[in-house]
């Protein structure tokens, strides 16, 4: 929240977000929807076996209508997804136009499906109103054979054959193709496009560019009988026709002649519909139409005229800009092309000048946005890595789902976008798609299996970030989801609790190949599997629901009774968990090693432990919440129960709340499946580097299962775990992830809050060793900060420019034109962090953006000691004061949002030097690349790297008192540094932890 005056002031992109959420404006109606993928897709398999992959290919994409989206090179469409917006482009040398990303099929891919591309999605707003997007597209022809074979000849225990590994990026003989788009300041319906495409190769090289326009088919297939239309209106101009749409527009621009020609370059309009070629794909006698879905594939490439519309007519359309006249586009020149879609016909020539600027406006005002999103000082590599990782969040392949990626999703979108967030999480509770009986959809390729109970954590993580971020509080919302859960914490107690002892099955639980068998099919030994994680989640959700009913209890006396029967259910499930009846029962947990492991039980006491060491075990630690005395005292009736509770279940309260008579720091009470013992067990073991602890954050296996695997004859069957820290080494769940070594970002997330809310009980007094062995010892606060680093430290550039996911790579870390551009890949290896899997995850892997935003302030470079006084200021402030200022060569009213801290302080920064407040880096020279003009007239630029220098430089990047007594951002800042320097704010995770993770009354 922005306050100027004693009055909120938002940004420009905010009233945007404002007028859409009030539907004042629709701002949303056009945006990056269009599916970067269609085919092979369950939403567009017609197969009698289920088997997407071969029903509906890459290549029959060029001549198969789809009927359920379309997919397009950064597209761009309406919310219903009728017209569509994208990019074709041709280097003279593929057989077919590059209209689509290309990748491999499940059994194609050695390790499963995989894009083989180099895309990167470098801009978003919430709105869509500023867009940007890069495709690297190959001035040689495009490897398709290569890739295909040389994937199908490696084996599983080889790694995957990407697109930049088969040399066709080397000497830069390639294209830097620059997609922006953008809306009218006033109109959300007046997009405009540019395209911007480099030529990085040493030689001369023609390109053709090929703006599409089309309509999703509707008509051909039963759905209706509307056709929409597209034709020729002018030279430069179509007119776009749909009854749903209204008239629109479709306006191109001259392009300068980047060939050496001395006439601009003029588009030529292509027309064909968008129907099924039957003829070459089926080999039919005729097509229904005559002009069918791959005409312009025929045209450009071909030279085939009559493959197009001659009346220009159709429902697809483009706009053919040639740039192949002479040699072609110069080393280092570029190829530009403008148009755009209006609702107002235009018969002259776009206006290139107020074009531009237009561009350029809605990128200023999204870096207001973002800067005001998280205006603390941290280098320009982590807010380049943020500002991606927002833009791959909101240009996400909206179709696909997973429920617990999903949720996952809504931590970081709901930072910039909480209307949206909080509408993904509603819709899964819609009757559409919850099942009548109460359980969520796991994921598109089967709607029975199960994803983690992670939704009610979700809901009220992105329930509070709204608030403590905008201000407001959406009681309907959190209500609202909130009685869908009920359903759904039921249907878990009724269909995965099979024996009513509190201990769950659940499946696989997303964790794919974790385990010895298959945990979504029935145990080869018989049995049921009682799984550590599965009752360990079920903990967590219990706590989650527990921390709803209690703020909703704050407006509606009635949660008081859900609360109480939500903190029963969690100390059911934790005695179960740990203590059986019976004396010879057998708990999931194992004294002798320390450790949570799954079971097999039989019936009875008849149970086998399976002592791997996996993320099974650690998960346990998520069921995890304190309760603030004065939050207990707030509500009578669950103090009641509360206290009947411990009074009456005394040995069961004690062993599962560490200690109702020893109360925490300030009297606080701990809910927890993990007891004091326990819990320093599971650590030593976590953040051990010879076990769980890796330079990248926490691995999925235990390293120690590389020399002592676990294997099990069943039946004449051998079965066995091992850690592989990189790709699977089976085709277990399509092979395409590994559960068995790597690091996820996701559950070290969830780990990091655990520790967080360990330390809002146990304070400073308990300390552990981080890394075990080596004589450092931390309080969880530290733990938590230090665990975020070494995640952050997956994606951030070294001293020498290297990124752990790059894998050494020269030309990812080092070459200009990549070096600055992000993968966002699915995993990482668990030594090295290379980067693993669907290498634009942004899913989950955006979770990357809340971190930096908690911790950039402090991170240190990789590879650089961590110094034992690092403190974890890894939240934000709740208002943020706007400064006029006067920017370096124009002058901007209001200028971007800066921070000033009511009671809450930004905390401790780790690797400042006691003397000056500078990070060290060995030199006596901070982090950042140390630009001067970072700041104007004391006050930071959005995007710049605030630099810090030692006493002695003549440059000064950070503001000092000295600059501007009276210039509150010098004030703010200097005040920051001084209570970093005295370690005033060391005690930031006692109070904000409770914000985040409890019911604070302070809020």
């Amino acid at each position: 929240m922005v306050l100027e005056g004693g009055q909120d002031v938002i940004s420009v992109e905010e009233q945007r977000l404002r007028a859409d959420t009030e539907r004042a404006k629709y701002w949303k109606k056009w945006g990056p929807y269009t599916a970067e993928r269609q085919w092979a897709t369950v939403r567009e398999d017609y197969s009698a076996d289920g088997n997407a992959w071969a029903d509906f290919n890459y290549d029959m994409a060029q001549k198969r209508t789809y009927r359920w989206g379309e997919d397009g090179i950064a597209g761009v469409c309406d919310t219903h997804g009728r017209m569509h917006i994208a990019f074709a482009f041709w280097n003279e040398k593929d057989d077919h136009l590059k209209e689509r990303l290309f990748g491999l099929s499940n059994p194609q891919g050695v390790h499963g499906e995989s894009i083989k591309e180099a895309h990167f999605h470098l801009d978003n707003t919430p709105t869509h109103s500023y867009m940007k997007y890069l495709y690297k597209l190959p001035q040689g022809a495009f490897p398709y054979e290569d890739l295909i074979k040389e994937n199908a000849r490696r084996n599983r225990t080889e790694r995957e054959y990407n697109l930049i590994d088969t040399g066709i990026f080397n000497d830069g003989k390639y294209w830097d193709c620059f997609i922006e788009t953008a809306k009218d300041a006033d109109d959300p319906d007046e997009l405009l496009f540019r395209v911007t495409c480099y030529n990085r190769g040493p030689d001369y090289a023609k390109l053709h560019i090929l703006p599409h326009v089309w309509f999703r088919n509707t008509w051909a297939w039963g759905r209706d009988d509307y056709k929409p239309n597209i034709h020729q209106v002018g030279p430069l101009q179509s007119e776009i026709e749909h009854r749903d749409i209204g008239k629109r527009y479709f306006q191109c621009s001259p392009s300068p002649n980047s060939c050496g020609g001395q006439e601009d370059v003029e588009p030529e309009f292509l027309f064909t519909d968008n129907d099924t070629n039957y003829v070459d794909i089926w080999g039919a006698k005729t097509n229904k139409t005559p002009y069918v879905k791959d005409a312009f594939h025929k045209r450009v490439i071909k030279g085939d005229q009559k493959a197009v519309n001659p009346q220009n007519t159709g429902t697809k359309s483009a706009a053919w800009y040639a740039f192949s006249q002479g040699r072609g586009v110069a080393p280092g020149d570029c190829a530009v092309v403008r148009f755009r879609i209006s609702t107002k016909r235009n018969d002259s020539y776009l206006d290139e000048e107020e074009f531009d600027e237009i561009m350029d406006q809605r990128l200023q005002e999204a870096d207001d946005f973002y800067f005001k999103i998280n205006p603390m000082p941290m280098s320009d590599d982590l807010r380049n890595i943020q500002r991606q990782a927002f833009s791959g969040m909101l240009c996400w392949e909206y179709p696909f789902f997973a429920a617990w990626d999903s949720a996952f999703h809504c931590i970081p979108i709901s930072q910039i976008d909480p209307d949206f967030a909080k509408k993904q999480l509603d819709l899964f509770t819609r009757e559409w798609y919850m099942h009548p009986n109460g359980q969520l959809p796991a994921y598109e390729w089967n709607f029975g299996d199960v994803n983690p109970p992670v939704h009610a954590w979700a809901t009220f993580r992105t329930f509070k970030i709204e608030r403590k971020m905008y201000g407001r509080e959406d009681l309907d919302f959190l209500e609202r989801v909130f009685q869908k859960l009920l359903m759904n914490f039921t249907w878990w107690c009724n269909r995965k609790d099979t024996e009513g002892k509190n201990v769950f099955e659940g499946g696989f639980l997303g964790l794919d190949n974790i385990g010895l068998f298959n945990r979504s099919d029935p145990l080869p030994t018989g049995g049921t599997l009682e799984q550590a994680d599965a009752t360990g989640w079920m903990g967590f959700y219990s706590l989650c629901m527990l921390n709803i009913a209690l703020e909703l209890a704050k407006h509606r006396r009635i949660y008081e009774d859900i609360a109480s029967k939500f903190f029963e259910h969690f100390i059911l499930i934790s005695d179960a968990m740990q203590y059986r009846k019976g004396s010879d029962a057998k708990s999931l947990w194992n004294d002798e090693d320390g450790f949570y492991y799954d079971a097999i039980s039989w019936g009875g006491s008849w149970s086998h432990q399976m002592p791997v060491r996996s993320l099974v075990g650690l998960i346990p630690m998520y069921a995890t919440l304190t309760l603030e005395p004065q939050v207990i005292n707030r509500f009578p009736a669950f103090k009641k129960r509360l206290e009947w509770f411990v009074k009456n279940r005394h040995d069961v309260a004690e062993r599962n709340m560490a200690s109702m008579a020893r109360r925490g720091k300030d009297s606080r009470i701990l809910l927890s499946l993990v007891n004091e013992d326990r819990l320093r067990c599971i650590l030593k073991r976590m953040l051990d580097e010879t076990e769980f602890l890796s330079d990248h954050g926490i691995r999925s296996l235990s390293k120690i299962h590389k020399e002592h695997p676990v294997s099990m004859e069943v039946n004449g069957q051998h079965y066995s775990v091992s850690y592989i820290p990189g790709d699977s080494d089976s085709g277990l769940f399509g092979g395409n992830s590994n559960w068995r070594g790597p690091v996820w970002i996701a559950v070290n997330f969830l780990l990091i809050e655990s520790l967080l809310r360990f330390y809002m009980f146990y304070g400073n007094t308990f300390k552990v060793e981080c890394p075990t062995g080596s004589g450092d010892y931390m309080h969880l606060g530290h733990v938590a900060e230090e665990l975020q680093h070494r995640l952050t430290h997956l994606m951030a550039a070294d001293k020498d420019g290297k990124r752990a996911i790059n894998d050494g790579n020269t030309m990812l870390d080092h070459d200009p034109h990549w070096k600055d551009y992000m993968f966002f890949y699915e995993f990482f290896d668990g030594d090295s962090g290379r980067g693993l899997g669907a290498s634009h995850q942004t899913g989950w892997t955006g979770l990357m953006a809340k971190m930096i935003h908690d911790t950039g302030l402090n991170c240190r470079l990789p590879q650089t000691p961590r110094t034992p006084t690092a403190g974890a200021s890894h939240y934000f402030d709740d208002t943020f004061v706007r400064q006029r200022r006067q920017s370096i060569g124009r002058t901007r009213p209001g200028g971007p949002a800066r921070s000033m801290t009511r009671t809450r302080s930004i905390g401790a920064r780790s690797d400042w030097s006691e003397k000056t407040g500078a990070t060290s880096n060995g030199g006596g020279e901070a982090e950042g690349d140390g630009d001067d003009e970072a700041f104007s007239n004391g006050v930071p630029t959005p995007g710049r790297t605030w630099s810090i220098y030692k006493e002695d430089d003549s440059k000064v990047g950070l503001p000092r008192p000295e600059d501007d007594p009276n210039d509150p951002i010098n004030r703010f800042v200097a005040d920051q540094l001084d209570r970093i320097r005295s370690n005033e704010s060391r005690e930031f995770a006692e109070e904000l932890a409770a914000q985040n993770d409890g019911v604070d009354e302070r809020e």
